[in-house]
């Protein structure tokens, strides 16, 4: 099997990154996002290509001057254990050096994997309270969330 290209996310990529987001098998992994908003935030995604299909996604949001977050990560199932999510999230750290950024976050529920790329667990309350605007749209805010706040310092 051929390794997976890496890039950066393309026009024609959308519906597939929205097929990646929506699947089951990771529904209470990761936020949904309409088609609408990868639209808007093309920019911001990398995706693995192979063989022609999309078959991992992350992006990396800039939320401040000195902060950027991890989201929207998904690996195809077939591909999973094989270091592809690493591999793609280490693309999206390395545009954060690019950018300057000295600190990306991620909120998660596999803190495990995240702590193998070098993420450190941190409160949530430490970060910058623009994170809050995809957590008040949650269903499962305040009461209900798993997620766990992790940051990576360059």
């Amino acid at each position: 099997m051929p390794t997976p290209l890496i890039r950066k996310a393309r026009i024609e990529d959308v519906r597939a990154i929205h097929s990646l987001l929506m699947r089951r098998d990771h529904e209470a992994l990761v936020l949904p996002r309409s088609i609408s908003q990868l639209y808007s935030h093309l920019r911001d995604f990398f995706v693995a290509e192979q063989d022609g299909e999309v078959v991992a996604c992350v992006a990396l949001s800039i939320t401040w001057e000195d902060l950027a977050e991890i989201r929207s990560l998904v690996v195809a199932p077939e591909l999973r254990k094989a270091g592809l999510g690493r591999t793609i999230v280490e693309t999206a750290l390395s545009e954060a050096v690019t950018l300057g950024i000295p600190t990306v976050f991620t909120l998660t529920e596999v803190p495990g994997f995240f702590a193998k790329v070098g993420f450190e667990q941190t409160e949530k309350e430490r970060l910058n309270q623009k994170i809050w605007s995809d957590c008040l749209n949650c269903p499962r805010f305040p009461d209900h969330c798993n997620e766990v706040a992790m940051t990576f310092r360059f």
